[in-house]
């Protein structure tokens, strides 16, 4: 073989081979993102950068109440009165690909999938009441220290207020209560759904560290 072609060759092998383990690393392991919309404010704000541990997915594990998380955003964003089931409260996924490269492209390569950033409000089995302007977590109050002062947690038009968040789903809000589309209009998040946990903010450099 021609030694120039041969170290051709062995250059493409190279980048394929980097290619590949930084796709898997990006969907096992971890990854950048930047904030792009305004419903976690102000805990996070537009264009900040976060390190997402994807190793959570990985291993399957339930993330814990007050761990922000991203998820795949549900096909159905809302729902009339009449399709509000709270004996089942789960956000709905529709038309997912079902052949291996349609798969590859929207999980792995992240083609045409859309993707929400929240705060896990209740674990699987908890009783939430959303009412008087608070969250009720199995009859008590619950305690939001990230919330600004004077925010008002309601569920406007239609939505999931009294429910029992089911097996191996989340539910989960955005801390800007106001401007969040989130679990109150579309139901809870079945575990395969999410993505990751927020690790750190890598940006602006004066707020680098973890985010609560």
């Amino acid at each position: 073989m021609n030694p120039k072609i041969k170290e051709a060759l062995e250059w493409v092998y190279c980048i394929i081979i980097a290619v590949v383990l930084a796709l898997l690393f990006r969907y096992f392991i971890g990854t950048p993102t930047i904030v792009k919309q305004v419903s976690m404010y102000p805990t996070l704000e537009q264009n900040q950068r976060l390190w997402l541990n994807r190793w959570t997915r990985t291993t399957k594990t339930l993330p814990k109440r007050g761990q922000i998380i991203t998820f795949e955003a549900p096909t159905e964003k809302s729902f009339t009165s009449s399709e509000i089931d709270n004996d089942h409260p789960v956000a709905k996924y529709e038309n997912e690909p079902t052949n291996i490269f349609g798969k590859f492209v929207k999980y792995v390569l992240e083609i045409g999938k859309e993707s929400y950033i929240k705060r896990v409000i209740a674990l699987p089995g908890e009783h939430v009441e959303i009412k008087e302007g608070k969250v009720f977590i199995n009859g008590e109050e619950l305690d939001e220290p990230y919330l600004q002062s004077g925010v008002v947690t309601d569920v406007v038009g239609t939505g999931f207020s009294d429910f029992i968040v089911p097996e191996n789903t989340v539910f989960a809000m955005g801390d800007n209560r106001t401007h969040s589309t989130d679990c109150r209009v579309f139901g809870c998040i079945p575990l395969e759904k999410i993505e990751s946990t927020v690790a750190i903010r890598i940006w602006p450099l004066n707020k680098w560290g973890k985010v609560e």
